[in-house]
């Protein structure tokens, strides 16, 4: 299926060079389920499910009940496992055009598909180019990122023409035997939204049963010296494959990836380094925003780490300028895209030509969406990286302006009024109780122990069921403030101090209010960041 691709002549070592994530696995002979991936024709798949199974998979539509699979009007399968699969954007019900997780063994030991044991049916409601998947699989992999192959089939649920899937191998052991020396190591499911301190999901291995690997890692995060926490966190993840990983997620605009928005993703524990390695998920919307970030901080553990290391920063930066022939200029992706799309053209006509020209305008689209991206990868290359606060005139103070809203209380009202001849951010609590609303403001911050100083004025201020922690204040988001102003007060000085350890932090300043009823000015003169001193020196490990 690669044949024409020109993406990478002459790159093709390019995973030595941008740091592969294991120890490779041991030379293998090819199988059938690489003849399946590389074949031009598109398989039909009929899918049957019985009625007393139908009734148990629409009650309980996470739980595998049995299908029978009919490939190409020839090859049949019995006993196959088949749930429902998909978060918030892609999840359909069985009526509709569902998601599917196919497993061959669960209930026929024997079973297997083209010598696949887990498969998944993606309906692609979020790309209807159906491209993303396949081209972002083979870039990951060949920088040397394992990640799932993926290929097309078209398929029948219950006689049923649900029309064009894209289909991708499962995250399981014969996954890992592909890319790993030792496939017995731990493999988390990232699930949704969550980071490596939640209770992740064990989908494989022979490691701890507690979780232990993981919290490792989190505790090494929870290290109070920026040095010492990094060197114990190199030895618990592969770091250089995390670059390599994190710079592709960027590169290829996964907005709801790890290293940005801690989603779809999958973890390993390669056993002959002990090391975590990160694969990618859910790359159904990539290149969907051609001008995102490269250099942004983000929450996520680890890529926030990279971040707040200047050195780890700077390999960062190395590694997305060595990647950068993947993506610029963008004449062999255009090509691999257009390989697809005739490979898919005979599927979608037969589907109808309303599916088939609808395709050729998104295949147009995802096109220039490339290209567009191609030329933002230099663009944003040829920028220095963001530099920290400085304060104006080296003084140790700097005012604040230019503060945005964040609601999370719909009718709280945010505005910009006067207030006795003061510029003011106002918050005023509307009919849903709580009320939560913000003024926020971005910042990057070196070492350094700081004060955020503002003038507050309230009126009727109410905390939320008497809670202490409620009412109007000023803080940095993620720390729980110690200021919290209620009642009715003229205009009051408050203050948060925090310390900032890393070599840099993005710090977000919080102009608050938490309550059941009232409302806030802050006096927008009265807005500043003061440097009061160096961190204190870190506790003795």
């Amino acid at each position: 299926m690669n044949t024409g691709w020109a993406l990478v002549a002459g790159l093709l070592s390019l995973s030595l060079v941008a740091g592969a994530t294991a120890q490779a696995a041991p030379p293998r002979v090819s199988d059938a389920s690489d003849t399946f991936f590389q074949q031009s024709e598109i398989p039909q798949l009929r899918i049957t499910v019985e009625k007393k199974d139908l009734d148990k998979l629409q009650a309980e539509p996470r739980s595998y009940v049995k299908a029978a699979l009919e490939e190409n009007g020839q090859t049949k399968y019995q006993g196959v496992a088949l749930k429902l699969k998909g978060a918030a954007g892609s999840y359909r019900d069985w009526d509709d055009r569902p998601a599917l997780t196919l497993n061959m063994t669960k209930f026929n030991k024997q079973g297997k598909f083209h010598e696949l044991v887990k498969f998944h049916l993606n309906n692609s409601v979020q790309d209807d180019s159906y491209l993303s998947e396949l081209i972002c699989s083979e870039l990951f992999r060949q920088a040397g990122v394992p990640a799932a192959r993926v290929t097309h089939a078209r398929v029948w649920l219950n006689g049923r023409d649900v029309g064009l899937y894209v289909l991708k191998e499962g995250f399981d052991e014969r996954f890992l035997k592909r890319h790993f020396a030792d496939p017995t190591g731990n493999l988390y499911d990232g699930g949704f939204l969550q980071d490596l301190d939640a209770d992740l999901e064990k989908d494989a291995g022979a490691g701890p049963v507690d979780h232990s690997d993981l919290r490792a890692i989190t505790e090494a995060l929870a290290v109070e010296d920026p040095a010492a926490r990094w060197r114990k966190l190199a030895t618990l993840v592969d770091i250089d494959a995390f670059l390599t990983f994190m710079a592709l997620e960027r590169m290829t605009c996964h907005w709801d990836g790890y290293a940005n928005n801690m989603n779809n993703y999958r973890v390993y524990f390669d056993p002959t380094t002990s090391k975590a390695c990160f694969f990618p998920h859910g790359m159904d919307q990539m290149f969907g925003d051609p001008g995102m970030g490269l250099f942004d901080h983000t929450k996520p553990m680890i890529s926030a780490a990279v971040m707040q290391n200047n050195e780890w920063r700077q390999r960062y930066r190395e590694r997305v300028a060595k990647l950068l022939p993947l993506f610029s200029p963008a004449d062999g992706l255009i090509r691999r895209v257009d390989e697809i799309q005739k490979r898919l053209k005979p599927a979608l006509e037969a589907i109808g030509k309303e599916a088939a020209s609808e395709h050729v305008e998104r295949v147009k689209e995802y096109k220039e969406r490339l290209v567009a991206r191609a030329e933002n990868l230099r663009a944003q290359l040829a920028e220095p990286d963001p530099e920290v606060l400085a304060f104006a005139n080296k003084k140790s103070e700097e005012l604040l302006p230019d503060w945005y809203e964040q609601l999370e209380t719909e009718d709280a009202k945010l505005e910009r009024p006067k207030l006795e001849r003061k510029e003011t951010y106002s918050i005023a609590c509307g009919k849903t109780v709580p009320c939560v609303a913000s003024w926020r403001r971005d910042v990057l911050l070196g070492p350094g122990k700081y004060e955020l100083r503002a003038l507050v004025r309230t009126n009727r201020v109410i905390s939320p069921d008497g809670n202490e922690s409620g009412g109007a204040g000023a803080g940095i988001s993620g720390v729980e403030r110690t200021n919290h102003l209620r009642g009715t007060n003229a205009w009051k000085p408050l203050t948060e101090e925090f310390t900032i350890r890393e070599d840099q932090r993005h710090v977000q300043l919080v102009l608050e209010l938490r309550a059941s009823g009232g409302r806030a000015w802050f006096d927008a003169a009265s807005l500043r960041l003061v440097r009061i001193g160096n961190p204190p020196p870190p506790a003795q490990e």
